[in-house]
């Protein structure tokens, strides 16, 4: 008669738990090595001038209404070297550049009618890769933070005057700084003059009246 011991061992075998694996301290390297990568945001020589948050729209023109632009931080950004402000606003979650234009001296922000909240302005707008003509509006979560953006825009927008005024303006005032001068100085040798000519009349008279004194 057959033996059953090798099947019951088998089944032994088969119900006893797994021995756990040794750890040998083995290092394994990783087959492929990821280096760090910069990534560039555009801004690194600029300096930030405002930092809001905020939820910007668009007007479409096509379907007359306004439309979601994004939610997230509008900033002023000055070039280091340029002394440009530029406008950039990036979605919250995505990064994606919603608003990025040039902030120059014919712009001027207004307050959206009905909501204190709220500010309008034009912009030629390169958010989508190429310029096009917008009108933007910004909410604020307050009052204050609207007013401090339109104050901060209308205060950029001013500095952005053309340096060429302004060495006008000097030169205006250079010259009429240089006039008054002039005149000055053509006064004092008027003045002179006057004084000459009186001193050589009144040697003549008293020549004269010396003449006239010895003949009698």
């Amino acid at each position: 008669m057959a033996s059953k011991e090798p099947d019951h061992e088998h089944r032994e075998d088969e119900d006893a738990a797994p021995a756990e694996e040794e750890d040998t301290g083995a290092q394994i390297a990783p087959i492929i090595k990821l280096e760090e990568v910069a990534v560039s945001t555009g801004e690194e020589n600029e300096d930030p001038m405002l930092d809001l948050k905020s939820k910007l729209y668009r007007f479409d023109k096509e379907g007359n209404q306004w439309k979601e632009r994004g939610a997230g931080t509008v900033k002023l950004l000055k070039h280091k070297e340029t002394g440009k402000v530029r406008l950039v606003m990036r979605q919250s979650k995505t990064l994606k550049i919603c608003a990025n234009h040039l902030v120059l001296p014919t712009m001027t922000v207004q307050e959206h009618a009905g909501n204190d909240k709220s500010c309008l302005w034009h912009a030629s707008d390169y958010a989508d890769g190429e310029l096009k003509d917008e009108l933007f509006c910004i909410r604020f979560a307050s009052v204050e933070n609207c007013k401090t953006f339109m104050q901060m825009f209308q205060e950029v927008a001013e500095s952005q005057k053309p340096k060429e005024e302004n060495k006008d303006a000097s030169a205006a005032a250079g010259l009429l700084e240089k006039l008054s001068i002039d005149e000055k100085k053509t006064e004092d040798k008027a003045g002179e003059e006057k004084k000459e000519t009186e001193a050589t009349e009144k040697a003549d008279t008293e020549k004269k009246d010396g003449e006239a004194a010895s003949s009698t």
